[in-house]
């Protein structure tokens, strides 16, 4: 079962990287929700630390072809971390995204002040600067991943939930 899981995760990062650049257009803002589409569908899949282990595989490869930034990391891995925990106690689809809506879109966001003013030299940054564009994307991010795990859960008769990957 390591090796399914370990091939899921690589197949999930890879569609994380290859469809990061996708985004959808809400006012004056660009939402870009692949990210929390794939944390929430590891965290529940996969459970928690393959989440985060995938959430830093996607932001470090995105970082290294130039597409992403170091603030990649901070919302994404907690946001991956609050999912999958979530999912783990409960068993509840919408608490896994609840969870990664949490977790990147307040936390992550908050955690974002210190490498932007500090690492990236951003001195004009506020401390709740992020939480607005990180929200608008993992509400998306996590909407889309909910609907995507529920019609996988119905096209399968409930067997895709009760047969993830051990």
């Amino acid at each position: 079962m390591r090796t399914r899981k370990l091939a899921l995760a690589g197949m999930y990062a890879a569609v994380g990287v290859v469809c990061s650049t996708f985004y959808i257009p809400i006012g004056i803002t660009k939402c870009f929700p692949v990210q929390h589409m794939i944390n929430v569908l590891c965290a529940v899949t996969l459970g928690p630390a393959y989440a985060v282990m995938c959430a830093f595989v996607i932001s470090l490869t995105r970082n290294l072809l130039g597409t992403g930034t170091p603030l990649a990391f901070m919302g994404s891995m907690v946001g991956a971390l609050f999912a999958g925990m979530l999912y783990q106690k409960t068993k509840k689809i919408h608490f896994a995204a609840l969870g990664e809506m949490f977790g990147t879109g307040i936390i992550g966001a908050l955690l974002c002040y210190p490498v932007a003013h500090f690492l990236l030299g951003n001195t004009t940054v506020a401390w709740f600067g992020f939480v607005i564009p990180f929200s608008v994307s993992t509400i998306c991010g996590a909407g889309i991943g909910y609907i995507l795990l529920i019609a996988l859960n119905r096209a399968t008769k409930g067997s895709m939930l009760k047969g993830t990957i051990e």
